[in-house]
């Protein structure tokens, strides 16, 4: 099968689409005609036009080639839709709909009808139950939440798939807020058809995707197949996971949210091991690593040096470090002589390298020229309140990004004035993390992905 006509169709058929604002099948027209540049054909049994464009009343009638079927009508109608995507000969079908296995037996027994109408055709399927696909280089937007009230992020490298849309869509409105980028959201739902693996491999060959980053509740691929084939998937591209429903009460909501089976959590961090995949522990995680992933080349070994300007958040990254088991080495002697001659006698260096609170810009470019070589990453803590700190730390940094392709992550921490510059530096490719421990533990995720990768692909 292809995946191009998911995010890249030339023609997309609306069935479902209202005529009234507010209405789901109104917000996903509106959505789609402000992004999409491909053709809309609108479908329902009113013809009135909407939003300017003809209305079909059925997806036979359409005259021309439909690429991509969205279906946003009810649970008990879907059925009739599908068997007319098969008489349209339209290979390529999302189901927005729910009301299927996630409402328990009657659902299911509607999900296995809608398995059975395209057991034998060529029909591929993303849902139901889902918000579906979001594609920043085509333009297709199925997403029925308004622009006004969701933001869409620009263009990016990361992928996203997200059994849940209300996680996926709040992620993707915090992405657009960081102006982190991404190439794709995929909100899957139910997974009748096109399963997590399926999304996976081919996110895996998607030139526009450096790293994939996933909401999981549970797998409807068989075990085995999973890991053998994701062991090869997390070889090419890092998978980030956040894996929901690890507890007894957790695995029963995940039933009644998308029918899947959880299972259990000790079993699921057993597969992310052995796969090379990256958990995430929390939401917050999840969006760390993804943009650290995105941004920053993988430390080649865990020599890490910590250079701030506030001693406390020092000791704190010192503390996660020493956790993760990192390798805060001491600067050799050769570059604390190097770094005597440059710097005022009252810094510190020692490892964390304390700048002290009257530090310039130029102590950290010094530091960061003389130490890179001895050290496979740094942590930069840059307290931008303290009275000498200038602007230019932000090229400084940009320019040793550029010069030296170390992995670099910043902590900063601050209101108004702190965040404006914190901007500037994540527009230059530098993640910036509000805590110590948040930085250290990226580096360190950052490190095992490419121990996984060197220890098992030599």
């Amino acid at each position: 099968m292809t995946f191009e006509n998911f995010f890249n169709p030339r023609s997309v058929a609306i069935v479902g689409a209202s005529h009234t604002p507010g209405k789901v099948g109104y917000a996903i027209l509106e959505n789609m005609k402000a992004s999409f540049k491909g053709k809309i054909f609108p479908v329902n049994p009113d013809t009135t036009e909407i939003l300017g464009l003809e209305v079909f009343p059925s997806i036979t009638k359409i005259r021309e080639k439909v690429d991509l079927a969205l279906i946003v009508v009810k649970s008990d109608l879907v059925n009739d839709v599908l068997l007319e995507c098969k008489k349209k000969k339209i290979d390529s079908v999302i189901i927005v709909s729910s009301g299927f296995s996630e409402m328990g037996e009657e659902g299911k027994k509607l999900e296995e009808k809608l398995k059975k109408t395209i057991s034998s055709t060529t029909i591929n399927v993303i849902g139901p139950n889902c918000l579906g696909v979001f594609d920043t280089y085509s333009g297709l937007d199925t997403l029925f939440l308004s622009h006004q009230k969701l933001a869409r992020p620009g263009q990016g490298n990361i992928a996203f798939i997200s059994q849940s849309g209300a996680v996926g869509s709040s992620i993707l409105d915090f992405f657009a807020e960081e102006k982190v980028g991404i190439s794709k959201f995929i909100s899957y739902g139910n997974s009748m058809d096109l399963n997590e693996l399926d999304l996976l491999e081919f996110l895996a060959k998607d030139e526009k995707t450096k790293v994939i980053m996933m909401y999981l509740e549970g797998i409807k691929s068989q075990g085995r197949e999973f890991v053998d084939k994701v062991k090869k998937i997390t070889k090419i591209k890092p998978i980030i996971v956040l894996k929901a429903g690890k507890t007894e009460r957790g695995t029963k909501a995940v039933m009644s949210h998308t029918g899947s089976l959880a299972g259990s959590y000790r079993v699921y961090s057993s597969v992310f091991k052995q796969t090379g995949i990256i958990e995430a522990k929390d939401w917050e995680e999840l969006i760390d690593f993804a943009k650290a992933f995105s941004m920053q080349p993988l430390p080649r070994g865990k020599k890490l040096l910590v250079v701030t300007d506030g001693g406390g958040f020092g000791i704190l990254a010192a503390d996660e470090a020493e956790k993760q088991k990192l390798d805060l080495k001491e600067p050799s002697d050769e570059l604390k002589n190097k770094l005597k001659k440059m710097l005022p006698p009252y810094v510190s260096l020692h490892n964390p390298i304390d700048l002290s609170g009257d530090t310039t810009a130029e102590r950290y470019e010094i530091v960061l020229r003389e130490a890179s070589g001895e050290y496979d990453g740094i942590v930069v803590i840059a307290l931008l309140q303290v009275p000498a700190l200038e602007e230019r730390v932000v090229d400084v940094l940009a320019n040793f990004k550029k010069e030296f392709q170390k992995t670099l992550i910043c902590c900063s921490a601050g209101g108004k004035y702190s965040r404006r510059i914190l901007a500037k530096m994540e527009e230059h490719g530098i993640p910036v993390f509000v805590t110590p421990e948040d930085s250290v533990g990226t580096f360190s995720a950052m490190f095992k992905y490419f121990g996984w990768l060197t220890r098992k692909f030599k």
